[in-house]
C-alpha cells in the first residue's frame, strides 16, 4: 500500500511540474539527472498543465495528495521570508479554500450522527459551506430558539487517506533514522508520531470541541480573545455545532485598517496571548493560520483576536514551562552562558558538553538578530543555523515540542504581516518577567501556597492518626520480622541438628565398613 501511495506522490508531482520547482532549487545539479529520467518516462502527461503559474500547480497537487499535503502547505503559507510571494499567494488559499465536498453528504453525515432528518435538528440550514478546510467544512446554521451557529462536518472517509500517509511519512522517518547521519538524535519517527496523534484528535470533532470549551474557559473575559461556545446537544464525533462569530479574516490586512484596527496593538496582543497560552496555561492552539483567526468588529471586543477551529492543541507540563522560561528569559537578557547551562542540566546535551564552548556557539546564531525588528530578521534562517548547531553539540530533538515550534513560526508568520516593525523581544520580554516572578519569585510562592492550601487543610487534621497509622504498621512489620526471623533460627538449627545427625551416620557407616573389612 505506501508503495502504491508513494507512486501517487511521484505521478502527481509531475503531472503538476513539480519537478521544475525542484530544478529551479537545485543549484549544484545533482537531482537533474534522475528527475529527467522520470520525465521521459512520463512522456504521455498533459503539458498543457505547464503552462499554468507554479503557484497554482503546487496548490493544486497539495490539494490533489490530500489532507497532510494541504497542512503542510498552510504551514509554508505563513513563511513569506522562505517563499517567493507567488507560491505564498497561492499556498494561503489552502487555510479556508480547499474544494468542499458535496452538501448532500455533510446533510447524510449531521443526519446519521443524530439520527434524525435535518429539519429536525436545524431550524435553518445553509446548504453552501462559508468554509471547507483539509478535514472538515462549515456550514451556518440556527437554532430552533433563534441562535446563529456554525456546524463543522468531518469529511466522509478521511481517516483511511490520513492513515495511508502517516504510514509514508513514518516509512520515510525511518529511512532517515538509517541512513541520515543526524537520524536518531532527530528522532524522526518519534516526531511522526506526535504528528499522527494530533491527526487522529483532529478526526473525532467531540475532543475538538472540549478543546475549543476549554480555551474558552481559560479565556473568560478576555479582551483579547474570544473563543466561540460550543452547543454540546448539537455535537458528535463527526458534527460539531459553536457559535458563530463575526469578524474581518487576520489576513484581510486592508479590511482591518479600514476599519480602524489598530495593526500594532494587535501584533503586541498576539504576543501577549501566545505567551499566556504557554507559560499560563501550558494549553496553546497549534493551528493558528491566519485561516483560522479573525479580529472581532463588534462593539464591546472591537479589535480582539477570534479563534477558530481547535482540532489541534499542544499542552506543555510544569517541567516544560520552565525550561523554556529559563531559556527565552535568558536569550531576552543575552545570558549566553545561562542558556548553555539549561541544555546541560535539562539533559539535551551530553553532561560532558563544555559550557564555554555552547555558549560561544550560541551567541554567534543569536546575537545577530537583536534589537532588529521582526521584518529584519529571518527565523528560517536562524532555525537552520540553531540547527546546525544542535547537531555539532549532538542535541536532542524534544518531539512534545515540535507543534510548540510550529505555533511560533505561524506567530511570527502573522506578526510579519500585521506590523513588520515589531520588536519581538521587547514585547515579550516584560511578560516572561512577571510569570516567573509569579512562579519562581516570592510571590510564586505565595500562589503555590494558595494552591496547595486546601489540601493541606485537609491533611493536617489527619496527621495524628496518620501518625499512629505508620507507628502501629512499622510496630506489626517488625513483629512480622521478628517471628520470621525466629522461625528462620529454628530451622536453621534443624539443619545443624539433621547436618550432626547426617556426619554421625556416615561415620556410623564407616566404622562398620571397617569392621566387617577386618
Amino acid at each position: 500500500m505506501r508503495l502504491f501511495r508513494l507512486a501517487k506522490i511521484a505521478r502527481v508531482g509531475l503531472k503538476y511540474g513539480l519537478d521544475r520547482l525542484i530544478l529551479e532549487h537545485d543549484p549544484s545539479g545533482r537531482l537533474a539527472w534522475p528527475l529527467e529520467l522520470l520525465n521521459g518516462l512520463y512522456f504521455w502527461r498533459d503539458r498543457s498543465r505547464l503552462a499554468a503559474p507554479r503557484g497554482v500547480r503546487l496548490r493544486e497537487a497539495l490539494e490533489t495528495l490530500g489532507p497532510i499535503f494541504v497542512k503542510f502547505g498552510q504551514v509554508l503559507s505563513t513563511r513569506r521570508d522562505l517563499l517567493p510571494d507567488d507560491l505564498a499567494d497561492e499556498l494561503a488559499r489552502l487555510q479556508d479554500q480547499v474544494p468542499p465536498f458535496p452538501s448532500d453528504e455533510a446533510i447524510a453525515e449531521i443526519e446519521q450522527s443524530f439520527g434524525r432528518p435535518l429539519s429536525e435538528i436545524y431550524a435553518t440550514f445553509e446548504r453552501e459551506p462559508v468554509a471547507s478546510a483539509s478535514v472538515a467544512q462549515v456550514h451556518f446554521a440556527t437554532l430552533f430558539d433563534g441562535t446563529e451557529v456554525a456546524v463543522k462536518v468531518l469529511r466522509p472517509g478521511i481517516a483511511p487517506v490520513i492513515a495511508h500517509d502517516i504510514a509514508l511519512l513514518d516509512t520515510f522517518a525511518g529511512l532517515l533514522e538509517r541512513f541520515w547521519s543526524d537520524g536518531k538524535r532527530l528522532k524522526p519517527r518519534e516526531v511522526v508520531r506526535e504528528f499522527a496523534k494530533h491527526l487522529d484528535d483532529e478526526l473525532d470533532l467531540m475532543r475538538e470541541a472540549a478543546n475549543c470549551s476549554q480555551l474558552r474557559r481559560n479565556f473568560a473575559g478576555s479582551q483579547l480573545l474570544k473563543v466561540p461556545e460550543v452547543y454540546w446537544d448539537y455535537c458528535s464525533r463527526a458534527v460539531m455545532t459553536m457559535e458563530r462569530m463575526y469578524g474581518i479574516p487576520i489576513s484581510q490586512v486592508g479590511r482591518l485598517v479600514a476599519a480602524g484596527v489598530d495593526l500594532k496593538a494587535l501584533s503586541r496582543a498576539g504576543v501577549e496571548i501566545f505567551f499566556t497560552q504557554v507559560f499560563r496555561d501550558g494549553f496553546f492552539h497549534a493551528d493558528m493560520h491566519p485561516g483560522n483567526i479573525l479580529v472581532s468588529t463588534d462593539r464591546d471586543s472591537f479589535g480582539s483576536y477570534i479563534a477558530l477551529d481547535f482540532g489541534i492543541v499542544g499542552t506543555l507540563t510544569e517541567v516544560d514551562q520552565n525550561y523554556l522560561a529559563i531559556n527565552f528569559l535568558a536569550f531576552f537578557r543575552r545570558d549566553y552562558k545561562r542558556v548553555a547551562e539549561a541544555h546541560i542540566e535539562s539533559g539535551w546535551v551530553p553532561k560532558n558538553t563544555r559550557v564555554d564552548e555552547l555558549e560561544a556557539a550560541v551567541r554567534a546564531v543569536c546575537e545577530p538578530i537583536f534589537d532588529r525588528p521582526l521584518k529584519e530578521i529571518s527565523f528560517g534562517h536562524v532555525l537552520l543555523r540553531l540547527f546546525q548547531t544542535s547537531r555539532r553539540f549532538n542535541v536532542e530533538i524534544q518531539p512534545q515540542l515540535v507543534l510548540l515550534q510550529k505555533t511560533l513560526l505561524n506567530i511570527e508568520g502573522l506578526g510579519r504581516q500585521l506590523d513588520p516593525d515589531l520588536d519581538l523581544w521587547q514585547t515579550a520580554k516584560p511578560f516572561l518577567e512577571r510569570w516567573m516572578s509569579e512562579r519562581i519569585g516570592l510571590r510564586g510562592l505565595i500562589n503555590h501556597i494558595k494552591k496547595e492550601g486546601p489540601q493541606w487543610a485537609s491533611l493536617l487534621p489527619a496527621l495524628p492518626r496518620l501518625a499512629h497509622q505508620a507507628l502501629t504498621q512499622a510496630s506489626e512489620r517488625t513483629a512480622v520480622l521478628d517471628d520470621e526471623l525466629a522461625r528462620l533460627r529454628e530451622e536453621a538449627a534443624g539443619s545443624r541438628r539433621l547436618a550432626n545427625a547426617a556426619v554421625l551416620l556416615a561415620l556410623a557407616a564407616l566404622l562398620l565398613a571397617t569392621f566387617q573389612f577386618f
